[in-house]
């Protein structure tokens, strides 16, 4: 019987869901979202804290400052609150109102920014809000999960580990790429591992996460609107890109079965089932990550005006298709020396307002 005194001591690492009755694939769903911030990205929110506290960077004034869709907003909103710190949270009309709800239940500032740079969208201005934000104050301290090792480190000790207990003969790892914290730190793992894995990253139609052109992305999570500095595109395999209204309906489709998840795990539903339909994997053992669950996304994704308004009448018509499109990797471009040292990879197949407001004073509720 498990006995916390810390919210962040509880995550639910072994709990998978088959999808083969639901699509038709062999796939194994690993769910995140069973934990006291409700998704993954708790582990995330965790590590970049205790590194910021054995770096000795938090002192008593000190303001946690973060950008975010969503998710690791509440984590670090709950981790904030157990350890006695002051966080705020910079997100953007995007930002579902029940996460936001939530961060400011647990104590936290939420500031959302209506702006979008021309090039960098949404994430660009709540970065140079950021920025602007620190500069001005020496009391604000920006984890950055954008470039902070602790984002993948993150996962490379835990989640990638907890799925090769589960499936020592694992083949297919299909993962979504936000940050890409999550698909590295698992990336890297299992480069090292007794075993080839493939890795297949799940990206949203309208990223510029792995090339492109930018688009209009409503749903947040996955996708990005500049190129990760996480990414080392070396140890990805393929990547799924996957329309919105794909993942709208692979969320539907799952709500009828019972399981009500978040919209990134619609996303990379739809792109791992897409992939295993055109590469025919049956004798492949296929996991996927599930990064959240659905509560959060009642009044967006699961909410039927909002839907048909913004992706039209037919979108949640029966037995739709559900579709994604799959393109090779470009050659990746030298980067930056790994924060810890790595083996050589091997080989990879190629295959709404215009005002943003200050925040209210540090400490204010």
């Amino acid at each position: 019987m498990p006995v916390i005194s810390t919210p962040y001591a509880f995550n639910e690492e072994e709990l998978y869901v088959d999808l083969r009755s639901a699509f038709g694939h062999s796939l194994f769903l690993k769910c995140e979202g069973f934990n006291f911030a409700g998704s993954i990205k708790l582990k995330a929110a965790t590590e970049m804290v205790e590194s910021a506290e054995r770096a000795g960077d938090l002192r008593p004034d000190t303001v946690l400052v973060e950008s975010s869709s969503g998710n690791l907003g509440v984590a670090l909103s709950m981790i904030a609150a157990s350890k006695g710190y002051r966080f705020l949270c910079v997100t953007d009309s995007r930002c579902n109102l029940a996460t936001r709800l939530m961060m400011e239940a647990l104590g936290s500032q939420v500031q959302v920014v209506a702006d979008q740079e021309s090039n960098g969208g949404f994430l660009g201005a709540r970065l140079a809000y950021i920025r602007n934000l620190c500069a001005s104050d020496s009391r604000f301290l920006w984890l950055s999960q954008y470039t902070n090792p602790g984002n993948w480190r993150a996962h490379y000790r835990r989640t990638a580990p907890a799925i090769a207990r589960a499936f020592p003969r694992l083949d297919l790892l299909f993962v979504g790429a936000g940050t890409t914290g999550t698909l590295m730190g698992c990336a890297r793992y299992f480069r090292q591992w007794h075993r080839p894995v493939r890795i297949i990253a799940v990206d949203s139609v309208g990223s510029v996460t792995f090339g492109g052109t930018p688009g209009h992305r409503m749903i947040p999570g996955l996708g990005m609107s500049v190129q990760p500095p996480l990414l080392d595109e070396s140890y990805v395999d393929d990547v799924v890109r996957v329309a919105e209204a794909d993942t709208i309906r692979t969320c539907h489709r799952l709500a009828k079965r019972g399981f009500v998840f978040g919209g990134s795990t619609g996303t990379v539903v739809s792109g791992a089932t897409d992939w295993l339909t055109r590469h025919g994997a049956e004798d492949r053992t296929a996991v996927a990550i599930a990064p959240d669950l659905g509560e959060r996304y009642l009044d967006t994704v699961y909410h039927d005006n909002w839907v048909q308004d913004l992706y039209g009448e037919d979108v949640l018509a029966p037995v739709p298709p559900i579709g994604a499109e799959v393109s090779p990797l470009p050659a990746p471009s030298p980067g930056p020396p790994e924060p810890e040292p790595q083996p050589q990879p091997r080989r990879r197949r190629r295959g709404h307002d215009a005002s943003v407001s200050r925040p209210r004073p540090p400490g204010s509720r």
